[in-house]
């Protein structure tokens, strides 16, 4: 018996050393973690929004007017030209993957147009689902219109067709359905302003 609380005061110690390492080096690096985070959204909201050269993020009441209970949208900046014009949108926004969560932002123009999409985080298949990060296929959503539906499809013709991930089709849809309800979101509460 002795022994077995011998071990057990010594597997506390071992255990409670770890935790008290772990949350030191969290307090150290969460705030790098967090600014490296804002730095990456500001890049993504220039890259996809490329007329605008200042934003804006709406407030937690605006987003809630805009958004209603929908927590898959998880901000949303007013994006403005060299002028104090306002030029488009952008939205960041959840969607539901294979391998989880898919964090990106779309970009809107006031015309009405997808300005481009920036995949920020993703747990997607290497070499399948973690493509939605390629080129060949954000590009594919640049300058649809967002009067109807976008759908994805593997030879994209139409003007609301854009390229499908080969053998990603959560993926795809994941992206498609964040895009989609972006773009209602727009039509009704942002494109009379």
């Amino acid at each position: 018996m002795n022994e077995t609380v011998k071990l057990g005061l010594i597997l506390f110690l071992i255990t409670a050393v770890a935790a008290a390492v772990l949350g030191v080096s969290n307090s150290v690096t969460s705030e790098k973690i967090a600014e490296v985070d804002r730095i990456a959204n500001e890049v993504a909201k220039q890259e996809i929004l490329e007329d605008a050269e200042s934003f804006t993020k709406l407030d937690e009441n605006q987003l809630k007017e805009i958004v209603g209970s929908n927590n898959d949208v998880l901000e949303i900046n007013e994006g403005y030209d060299e002028n104090s014009s306002l030029v488009g949108y952008t939205f960041k926004v959840i969607s539901k993957g294979y391998g989880g969560d898919i964090e990106f932002m779309t970009g809107i123009s006031t015309e009405g147009h997808i300005t481009g999409i920036k995949v920020l985080n993703h747990g997607e298949t290497p070499g399948l689902g973690a493509n939605s990060t390629e080129s060949y296929f954000t590009d594919s959503f640049k300058g649809k219109t967002v009067d109807s539906n976008i759908t994805a499809v593997k030879d994209p013709q139409a003007d609301n067709e854009v390229q499908a991930l080969t053998s990603a089709t959560i993926t795809t849809n994941a992206i498609v359905d964040g895009v989609n309800m972006v773009r209602e979101i727009f039509n009704s509460k942002l494109a009379n302003q």
